[in-house]
């Protein structure tokens, strides 16, 4: 092999591991796309802008950690317990997220398109300007919740539990909201046309048709 063609692909060895994403040790857990962490105690953890796609976190416990701008794109949070962790302007497209703890998350200008938060518990999550176009919210506690500006347009929120949310200037257009919670809520300014609100309790409901 020659001189020239042994700096060459010198340089582009090196090209490639300073692009190659970094694995942060977090506890037992080694943290990088696809990552495997499931059952773990990872409370309070600094992920921020980690990059966690396909990652699984099924079972562990993520309370008050800060994964502002973290990408978890199709990861698995299934009963994961995220109760007061930052996730401010984070991706969560496509995540599975049944039965997750978001009480109290910092969930604002979050992209959850296509996210499944059946079941979840949201209650007082910040989800302000919140992407959550075609989410399934089914049955997911949103209690004081506050998602003024969230896009939910074509979200599943059948059975869900909304009393006392705010969903100021927030896009439901199309939404199913059949067998909602909404005592007490605020849908001022939001937009619910073709929305379906069928069953739907709206008893002191502030834009609610």
């Amino acid at each position: 092999m020659n001189i020239a063609l042994s700096l060459i692909l010198a340089v582009m060895l090196a090209t490639a591991d300073a692009q190659a994403p970094p694995v942060q040790r977090v506890g037992n857990c080694n943290v990088r796309p696809g990552t495997l962490c499931s059952n773990m105690n990872l409370r309070g953890a600094d992920l921020a802008g980690a990059n966690l796609r396909h990652s699984q976190f099924t079972g562990s416990v993520l309370a008050g950690a800060n994964l502002s701008g973290a990408n978890l794109d199709e990861a698995n949070l299934s009963g994961t317990d995220l109760r007061n962790a930052n996730l401010h302007a984070a991706s969560l497209r496509r995540v599975n997220a049944r039965g997750v703890r978001f009480d109290d998350a910092n969930l604002s200008n979050a992209q959850l398109d296509g996210a499944v938060l059946q079941n979840g518990h949201l209650n007082g999550a910040d989800l302000s300007d919140a992407g959550l176009g075609g989410a399934n919210l089914a049955n997911a506690r949103l209690e004081k919740a506050r998602a003024q500006g969230a896009k939910l347009q074509h979200a599943n929120l059948r059975g869900s539990r909304l009393r006392g949310a705010s969903l100021v200037n927030a896009n439901l257009e199309g939404a199913n909201l059949s067998g909602a919670d909404l005592t007490d809520a605020d849908l001022t300014g939001a937009n619910i046309d073709h929305a379906v609100f069928a069953r739907a309790r709206t008893a002191g409901c502030k834009g609610c048709p």
